[in-house]
């Protein structure tokens, strides 16, 4: 049997006996932690490097346009409406009853056609009765003549006063302008027997009729008005540029053609001319009035119809962009453009009018500067791109104004 151990020395193998089971949880949690840290290690020296290990995003393929400054034409673009050359409202110019429509309502007519009549009965009467006056101071006349030469022979010889003569010769000159009277209301009967018989004063598209058969018109009055012509070949465009363009337009010299393009974005193949510009600018809106003229033998445009109307204003030094390429933000306009570590970038510009569906830019673009024309709304500033040749794109995809097509314009904003 052992000798047993005092009891000091018995607590002290006690707590060396114990001391291991409180240190084992740390030594646990350590031996955990350098076994991840050794297997993420080898994942990472096992794996390939994926794109944030790169560093760089990925580039975005842009079709890019090259600039090329050159002699370009400036067109200059607004809204106008169509008229007639010529409108005429057609108005009866007796009282009467209307007795008769003689033409179709939207019809063309010729001028001098007879499109209505009106009861000719009243006036037929009254130019009679007209008549039968001038017969009677025609008689008074003639005896008034007979009765002056009688008493000048009379005087003569001494045989009455020279005041009887006076009065016979007096009587005469008012009898003499009682004829003139009565032939006058003769010509005036017969006019207003003329105007029964309402005829076109032009040649036109003839409107609707405002006054059935068997209407009283009446002269002086809304009755009056019984329908309208309008002349459409040539046919009239009238529309306004601002004083910048309008100051534009009057540098450039003789003014070129001008062109119309319909709500759907038809352009009208003949060309029109500038017949009217105003001389004084609009104290309210800042524009000068102006209006162009146009051959319309189909009918093809209408009185009243919007257009835009383009109009050339010589030929400037410039770039062409495709109006896609071309936005506005808070600064003005601007376009993105590449730059010399293909990196994205905005650049402000300038534009100065039309040529045909492009921008023409004035200032902010030179020789070679390379211009985004697609995408453009994944664009960042400093955002990396590959660029793409405009004539890569495709027959269908080239911006406007690459192909040596004019395209249909959308409207162009106000500068």
């Amino acid at each position: 049997m052992s000798e047993p151990r005092p009891f000091p020395q018995a607590m002290a193998d006690a707590s060396s006996f114990r001391r291991p089971s409180h240190r084992r949880p740390g030594a646990l949690a350590a031996a955990l932690a350098a076994l991840l840290v050794s297997a993420c290690g080898g994942a990472d020296k096992g794996a390939a490097p994926g794109p944030q290990a790169a560093g760089a995003p990925q580039a975005l393929t842009v079709t890019v346009l090259e600039a090329t400054p050159q002699r370009v034409p400036v067109t200059l673009e607004a809204v106008g409406r169509a008229e007639g050359s010529r409108e005429v409202e057609v108005r009866a110019r007796v009282t009467g009853i209307l007795e008769k429509q003689l033409f179709r309502e939207g019809e063309p007519v010729r001028a001098g056609a007879l499109l209505y009549r009106i009861d000719r009965a009243p006036f037929e009467i009254a130019l009679a009765q007209a008549r039968a006056g001038l017969e009677q101071e025609r008689a008074r006349l003639e005896r008034a003549q007979l009765e002056a030469g009688r008493l000048r022979q009379l005087v003569d010889e001494r045989a009455i006063s020279q005041r009887e003569y006076d009065d016979a010769a007096a009587t005469l000159a008012q009898t003499r302008a009682a004829v003139l009277v009565a032939q006058a209301k003769v010509r005036e009967a017969e006019l207003n027997l003329s105007y029964t018989e309402v005829k076109a004063p032009i040649a036109g598209i003839a409107g609707r009729t405002l006054r059935s058969e068997g209407s009283l018109v009446s002269v002086g009055t809304d009755s009056s008005l019984l329908t309208t012509l309008v002349r459409t070949d040539p046919l009239w465009v009238r529309f306004s540029l601002s004083e910048p363009e309008y100051a534009m337009l009057r540098g450039a010299g003789t003014p070129g053609a001008v062109r119309l393009v319909l709500a759907d974005g038809t352009a009208v193949p003949q060309p029109g001319r500038l017949n009217f510009a105003g001389s004084t600018v609009d104290a309210r809106m800042g524009t000068v009035q102006l209006r162009a003229e146009f051959a319309n033998p189909s009918l093809a445009l209408l009185p009243g119809q919007f257009v835009r109307a383009r109009v050339e204003a010589g030929t400037q030094q410039g770039v062409r962009v495709p109006q896609s390429a071309v936005l506005r933000g808070d600064q003005g306009q601007f376009v993105w453009t590449i730059d010399a570590e293909g990196k994205a970038a905005p650049r402000p510009v300038q534009t100065a009018g039309w040529a045909g569906a492009d921008w023409v830019v004035g200032k902010g673009l030179g020789a070679g500067d390379r211009v985004i024309v697609d995408n453009l709304m994944k664009l960042r500033p400093g955002a990396p791109v590959q660029p793409r040749p405009a004539a890569a794109a495709g027959g269908a995809g080239a911006p406007a104004g690459q192909s040596g097509q004019p395209a249909t314009a959308t409207a162009a904003p106000k500068q």
